[in-house]
This record gives structure tokens, C-alpha cells and sequence, in this order.
């Protein structure tokens, strides 16, 4: 997962005279984020790096997509497959958008943002919503698909926070983790696509129900959604940065 820090980051301008070149371009891009020169004129502080990330959302947001679909069109099973291999292709560009931002140089004052918020949609909605479709559809059901998503949502907004103060390598990398990163829900959905492929999904999904009849009925196989989900808070989980 990637991950871009706009303040006092490793990735900033060149160095241009008159103190560190970064807090330049951050300047800069405050002035042009403030300026009222027309409707788009947000665009002009995007780097080729946040576009990036928005291919990132953009596949998130088709997979969930693909997921509705199939809610309507449940005999064509050509949409959960979609849905599911849309997001390793949110993954791809979650990985690009660092690698891009480190070789041009460049980051801006909205990359960290954006970047948190795509993942959101491509890591934490996408999968809970394919969860949905295959059949992990109970109210209590919904209640542990919500934990997770609110979890992935929390992790992310506290990387935010804490990234300034994170320990750091040589290259102004922060040199761990704190909990599970939000991309490796994809495990979830790797395993999800292995009962699609065996036809387990609906009433078919392993394990079967729990209190079947009652108003808490539930699916054992959301408990890895809500497990994932505490994974991702964890304040003593320590995951090292590769």
C-alpha cells in the first residue's frame, strides 16, 4: 500500500533558493486551492500521482457496481467475477501512485487524502458489498460488514493523523505500520472468489447460519470481516514496511 505524507514528506520539490523546495510547492498549491478561477480550477494542483489514485477509486467504485448488478441479474454470475477482479486492479494503482509520486518528485497537499478515500472505496466498501451479493446478507450480517468498513474507515483517518509522527527510515518512510493496511482485505476477497468458483455462495455459503429463525441470525464466515476489521485498529500490531 502506498502511502503519501504532503507535509515534510521524502517526496518534494527540488530545492529552490529560498528554504526547502516543499514547502514551496505546498504554498503554491494552498494559494491555487484557495484562488476562485473558475469551476475546475482544482484540477490545476493534481499531480500525475493523484490521478493515479483516482484509477484506484474508480475501480473500487466498479466493483461495487458489478456487485448491484448481479443483485439485479442474479443468473449472470459474470458480475461477481467483475466485482472481485476489480479490486487487485485498485491495488495496482494504489501501488503506482507512490511509485510515481517518488520518481516525478512531486506530491501535493490533497494526494494523502485522496488516497485514503480510495482505498476506502476500492478495500473496505467493494469487498463488504460483494460480501453482500454472494449472500452474507442477514441484519446481523450487516452489522459486522458495517464494523468492518467503519474499522477500515478508522485506520485510515488515524494513518492520516499519525503519519507525521510515525518513526521514520533515511528516505522519510515511516517504518511500520500500525494495524493491518486496509489493501490486504483482498485476502478476504481472494478466498471470497475460491467459493464463488465452488459454487458457494447463498445457501451454499460454508458454514451455513447461526440461529437460523431469529432476528440474530448470521453467517460465521462474516466473523473474518469483523476479525480483519479489529486487525486493522490495532494499536500494538506492528506490521514492517517493505
Amino acid at each position: 500500500m502506498s502511502r503519501r505524507t504532503p507535509v515534510h514528506s521524502a517526496i518534494s520539490e527540488p530545492n529552490t533558493g529560498n528554504g526547502v523546495g516543499g514547502d514551496v510547492s505546498q504554498e503554491k498549491q494552498k494559494k491555487l486551492l484557495q484562488a476562485e478561477t473558475g469551476h475546475f480550477s482544482m484540477i490545476r494542483t493534481l499531480h500525475l500521482a493523484d490521478l493515479i489514485t483516482e484509477l484506484n477509486g474508480f475501480c473500487g467504485f466498479m466493483s461495487v457496481l458489478s456487485s448491484m448488478r448481479y443483485l439485479t441479474e442474479p443468473e449472470s454470475i459474470g458480475n461477481v467475477w467483475l466485482a472481485l477482479a476489480f479490486m487487485p486492479f485498485g491495488l495496482f494503482f494504489d501501488f503506482m501512485d507512490g511509485r510515481v509520486a517518488r520518481w516525478r518528485k512531486k506530491s501535493s497537499l490533497m494526494g494523502q487524502e485522496l488516497d485514503s478515500l480510495a482505498d476506502l472505496i476500492s478495500f473496505g466498501v467493494a469487498p463488504a458489498v460483494a460480501a453482500f451479493a454472494i449472500g452474507i446478507r442477514t441484519f446481523a450480517d450487516h452489522l459486522f460488514l458495517s464494523f468492518f468498513v467503519l474499522c477500515g474507515l478508522t485506520r485510515l483517518a488515524r494513518f492520516n493523523v499519525t503519519a507525521a509522527v510515525l518513526p521514520k527510515d533515511k528516505t522519510g518512510k515511516s517504518k511500520y505500520f500500525e494495524g493491518t493496511p486496509i489493501p490486504t482485505s483482498l485476502s478476504i476477497a481472494s478466498l471470497m472468489a475460491y467459493w464463488v468458483s465452488q459454487g458457494w455462495i447463498h445457501e451454499n455459503l460454508p458454514w451455513g447460519t447461526i440461529l437460523k429463525g431469529t432476528v440474530l441470525e448470521f453467517h460465521p464466515v462474516v466473523l473474518l470481516f469483523a476479525l480483519w476489521g479489529c486487525l486493522m485498529v490495532s494499536k500494538t500490531l506492528r506490521i514492517p514496511k517493505p
